[in-house]
């Protein structure tokens, strides 16, 4: 197999690091185990960020992502984890997880976490005619 589930999240230099921008990932196929059956959960999370000085790679994104598969993991705590990851790694000033979990047992679940770097306020946000 050219590629294996992996921890490791790479990153890059922000080329714009003089500017507020908001990168959006869109992940649709999000698996990890219900710790108490066992049986398959599927999500599909957004990722919303600001960058500061370094973005994350896709690849090893998408790498990640795929590493919690065979994994028991409560809602709550996989997407607060993940978000913990990935502010580890790369530090934004704004950072935002939302993990949409398909129905189980006729529930549906959404779990959204957030970071805020410390000082960092966002721009007032224009509205256009």
């Amino acid at each position: 197999m050219p590629s294996s589930p992996s921890k490791d999240l790479e990153t890059f230099d922000n080329p714009q690091p003089e500017r507020d921008y908001t990168i959006r990932i869109r992940m649709p196929e999000f698996t990890c185990l219900c710790p108490k059956t066992g049986q398959p959960d599927f999500a599909e999370l957004y990722l919303e960020y600001v960058p500061d000085r370094l973005c994350v790679e896709l690849k090893s994104l998408k790498l990640y992502i795929w590493s919690f598969r065979e994994e028991g993991a409560f809602h709550e705590a996989v997407t607060n984890r993940m978000l913990e990851d990935l502010v580890a790694a790369t530090a934004p000033r704004f950072m935002r997880l939302t993990a949409e979990f398909k129905v189980r047992g006729g529930i549906y679940t959404t779990v959204v976490a957030e970071h805020r770097a410390p000082g960092w306020e966002a721009p007032p946000r224009v509205e256009l005619p």
